[in-house]
């Protein structure tokens, strides 16, 4: 385990105190700014954050120590924000009927800061910003997209296609970084 001590889980299993604040000093900013990326609005994501922060001190028990507890913990955060995002946006995949050829990538590296990143996000379509986010940052595979929002395989992977055509567009027009 990366930050949190095997110590610490047993503690919070029994509902002490200190080892809840130990954890939310060791995540509360990671997973606030994981839940920021999936919503736009910073108290939205705020609500959110809180909303998985309490899950996980809450359902404690159910971590049965396979697997990454932080990796659990992520995946909680990242319901969460989906769990939002469908209450809140009906969660609309947005559809473009032009042709998806894409010739060159955006290069996302260490060029492109966090910040910058998140405001670029901030432009896509709510669509566009989830499946990027899952696919891209987080590392699922398109069937675990589509399970997890409900959609066709092929509508994550064009919603991904469309997100890199989109995030180009907009970084061509602000001459923000260079693009392959």
């Amino acid at each position: 385990m990366s930050k949190v001590h095997e110590n610490i889980i047993h503690d919070l299993r029994k509902g002490t105190k200190l080892a809840q604040e130990t954890l939310y000093k060791a995540y509360s900013a990671e997973f606030l700014s994981l839940s920021r990326r999936y919503v736009k609005n910073t108290a939205d994501a705020e609500d959110v954050f809180i909303a998985a922060f309490y899950k996980i001190l809450t359902k404690i028990n159910s971590y049965t120590g396979k697997g990454n507890f932080e990796g659990w913990m992520k995946r909680i955060v990242v319901n969460e924000s989906l769990m939002y995002l469908r209450k809140n946006n009906n969660f609309i995949m947005t559809l473009e009927t032009s042709h998806h050829n894409i010739k060159h990538e955006v290069h996302y590296g260490s060029d492109i800061d966090y910040k910058n990143l998140l405001k670029l996000l901030d432009l896509l379509p709510t669509g566009y910003r989830t499946v990027f986010n899952l696919y891209v940052i987080e590392g699922y595979k398109h069937r675990e997209i589509a399970e997890q929002l409900g959609i066709s395989i092929n509508t994550s992977k064009s919603q991904l296609i469309l997100a890199k055509k989109r995030m180009r567009e907009i970084l061509k027009k602000k001459h923000i970084y260079n693009i392959a």
